[in-house]
């Protein structure tokens, strides 16, 4: 590998494909470790712990602009924290150990280990407030959704889109009370509506994926954070999506001011979140609509990875088998 983690001219060197899968699986097999365990902050620190000690080890070196909060906030994976073994900064990180603390506390589907990385300057630096969200998967006209758009408009852009009536279009939305009126709103068009309980990254992915997933639409409010990281994963296989900062008290307000966010009525395009050559790996740690859980054995553990790559346009899935060493804990 070329010293840092870029190759001239290409972008991100190819070979940390396997590299970012390698994490995730790692941290995944960690956290699963205690799904259905009851107790949310040992799943989510165990993840914690494994993905910061396996990004020290890599060979390339970066710096966390999406983590686990601020400095002041996380002592491991914060904003701004530089992991790596290489020689120079090279790449921007994002990463959500464990997307889903609940969902893997209480082993229901669809709990993620989630981790992209870019070519420096290539993921949107965001403040921890919610974000306003919208996005479908590839094949589309462009400009098909739009946050300004009513729910009603949307759906039937989308289903005219797909030759369907509206009757076949599903949307997927987290199961929050500030979510009543969009849920209202799409039932009443006649759409149908998967509702999650945490998850919005997995929700998003999903959309590029219909047949597997059901999924043709996300919409609602999330972690502006998590936004990123989704906006990372359709970046690298074509997806549309926006997004808009929703800033509940002053103090939030200031924060996205002192980052940049000046207007906070603006909307965010996906290439204004993601762009440039991304590498993008999600491991399941949990069975769900797209991913299989870790399943253990013997001696040993199975995951599935999906990893994707924006200047390929190559989606992998990857089933990695991991067997105990003498004196080796699989992790």
């Amino acid at each position: 590998m070329a010293d840092g983690a870029i190759s001239e001219g290409l972008g991100l060197d190819r070979m940390l494909v396997l590299e970012v899968a390698r994490l995730t699986e790692a941290t995944a097999i960690a956290a699963a470790r205690l799904r259905g365990r009851g107790n949310e902050m040992a799943a989510d620190q165990a993840a914690i712990e494994t993905m910061h000690r396996e990004l020290a080890r890599v060979d390339f070196k970066g710096e966390v602009v999406v983590g686990e909060g601020e400095q002041d906030e996380a002592t491991q994976l914060f904003v701004g924290e530089v992991l790596g073994a290489g020689k120079d900064t090279s790449v921007d990180i994002a990463v959500d150990p464990l997307e889903g603390t609940t969902i893997c506390a209480k082993a229901m589907p669809n709990a993620l280990s989630v981790l992209a990385i870019s070519e420096r300057g290539g993921l949107l630096r965001v403040p921890e407030m919610y974000m306003d969200k919208i996005a479908v998967g590839p094949g589309y006209p462009q400009g098909i959704v739009d946050l300004d758009k009513s729910p009603a408009e949307n759906l039937k852009a989308l289903a005219d889109a797909k030759n369907v009536p509206i009757t076949r279009i599903t949307a997927c939305v987290l199961d929050r009370p500030r979510h009543a009126d969009l849920i209202k709103s799409v039932r009443e068009t006649g759409a149908a509506i998967m509702l999650i309980p945490d998850g919005d990254i997995a929700g998003i992915i999903w959309t590029t994926a219909p047949r597997d997933t059901c999924i043709d639409i996300y919409m609602g409010t999330g972690g502006a954070p998590e936004g990123v990281l989704a906006a990372a994963a359709l970046h690298c296989i074509g997806g549309q999506m926006q997004g808009r900062l929703q800033a509940t008290n002053a103090e939030q307000r200031r924060r996205a001011q002192s980052m940049g966010f000046k207007d906070l009525t603006r909307k965010l395009s996906l290439q204004e979140m993601a762009f440039g050559d991304i590498i993008f790996s999600a491991t399941g740690v949990t069975a769900g609509a797209l991913l299989d859980g870790v399943r253990f054995f013997d001696k040993g553990a199975e995951t599935e990875t999906l990893v994707m790559r924006s200047r390929s346009g190559t989606v992998r899935r990857i089933r990695t088998t991991v067997r105990e060493a003498a004196g080796r804990h699989v992790d």
